[in-house]
């Protein structure tokens, strides 16, 4: 499987909250994750954040991502995508009760 491969079915797996069950395939257990959101800023692996993402279609069941762009750089060995995250906040089990609000967000990855 070629990095831009992998890069898309990790990206798929963690995107729609699968969680690390079905991400770890693709990564290192030890792999680092950054963030500048204030949401996430003290998830600091991979694992976390696929699990955070897991976590995430409780309080918004609708969660989806939007693909705005997925390339791979073969000879830096590097893959970018990004994609717009939507969702409703309309489920239980968040830090507040359901808003009933919608979010769409741009991000990246790299």
């Amino acid at each position: 499987m070629s990095n831009y491969e992998t890069a898309h079915a990790f990206f798929e797996a963690c995107e729609t909250g699968q969680g690390w069950a079905a991400c770890e395939g693709f990564c290192h257990a030890d792999a680092s994750f950054g963030c500048q959101a204030d949401a996430l800023v003290d998830t600091l692996t991979l694992v976390a954040y696929a699990e955070w993402m897991k976590d995430l279609m409780t309080p918004v069941p609708d969660a989806r991502y939007v693909l705005t762009a997925f390339a791979a750089d073969e000879a830096r060995c590097t893959v970018v995508a990004t994609a717009e995250f939507h969702g409703t906040h309309t489920g239980e089990g968040g830090p507040v009760p359901p808003t009933g609000k919608s979010v769409i967000s741009d991000y990246a990855y790299v």
